[in-house]
C-alpha cells in the first residue's frame, strides 16, 4: 500500500491541531466530531439526506439532526453550570417523545441547512467553552432514565469528553451509511470539501454520473 507524502500543502481538517489549552483542545474534538458528521452529507441529494440503506433505522440527515441536539443539550448543561439549564426541567416522563424527535428531519430541512446548523453550532462550542470552568458540576440530568443511580452530578470536564464520544460514535454511524449510499469514504469527502488536489493514494468524491 503506498503511503502518503510526508508534506501536505492543505490543513488536514480531521485531525485536532496541538494547544497547551485544555479548553480549546475539548473544544476542537467537540468540534472535530461535528465536522465528521458534516462530511459525511456532502454531496448528498434531499432523498438520499433521508434514505437508510443499512440494517440502521437511521439516515445521515437523522444523525446530522441527532448531533445538533445531543451537542446543544450538553453544552447548555455545561454552560449553565453549576445550576441545571432550562432543558432539565422538562418533565422526566416527556423524554421517550424528546428523544424520538431529536432523530426527525423534517419536510423543511436540507442538506444545505443542516449543514448551516452544524457550522454555526461549532462556532458556539468553540465560543462557549472557551470560558468554562472545566471543574464546575453540572447535575445528572433528569429528562431520561439511563442516568446512573447515586451520581448527582459530573464535571464540566466530564460533559464534554463524553460529548465527544457521543458525537464520534454517530459520526463513525453516518460514514458507513454514507459508504452504503455510493461508496464515498471520509478522506475522499474530506477532500472534496478541502479542495484537495487528487493525488496517486487519494482521489477526492465526485458525483457519479
Amino acid at each position: 500500500m503506498r503511503s502518503p507524502p510526508t508534506e501536505r500543502t492543505l490543513p488536514m481538517p480531521g485531525t485536532v491541531a496541538p494547544s497547551t489549552s485544555e479548553n480549546t483542545l475539548l473544544a476542537e474534538f467537540v468540534v472535530a466530531q461535528l465536522d465528521g458528521i458534516r462530511g459525511a452529507a456532502h454531496g448528498l441529494t434531499e432523498e438520499q439526506l433521508r434514505r437508510t440503506p443499512t440494517a440502521s433505522a437511521l439516515s445521515v440527515g437523522a444523525l446530522m439532526v441527532h448531533a445538533l441536539h445531543t451537542t446543544s443539550g450538553w453544552l447548555d448543561r455545561a454552560e449553565a453550570a453549576p445550576g441545571r439549564a432550562a432543558s432539565d426541567q422538562e418533565a422526566a416522563e416527556d423524554w421517550q417523545a424528546n428523544y424520538a424527535d431529536d432523530f426527525t428531519v423534517r419536510d423543511t430541512d436540507t442538506v444545505a441547512s443542516l449543514d448551516a446548523r452544524l457550522d454555526a453550532l461549532a462556532r458556539r462550542v468553540r465560543s462557549v467553552v472557551a470560558g468554562l470552568d472545566l471543574t464546575a458540576h453540572v447535575p445528572v440530568p433528569d429528562d431520561s432514565p439511563w442516568w446512573p443511580a447515586g451520581v448527582d452530578g459530573w464535571s464540566v470536564r466530564w460533559v464534554l469528553l463524553h460529548l465527544v464520544q457521543e458525537v464520534a460514535r454517530h459520526a463513525g454511524h453516518a460514514d458507513i451509511i454514507r459508504e452504503s449510499l455510493d461508496g464515498a469514504t471520509m478522506y475522499e469527502l474530506m477532500a472534496a470539501r478541502e479542495g484537495w488536489p487528487a493525488t496517486e493514494w487519494l482521489t477526492p468524491w465526485t458525483p457519479l454520473s
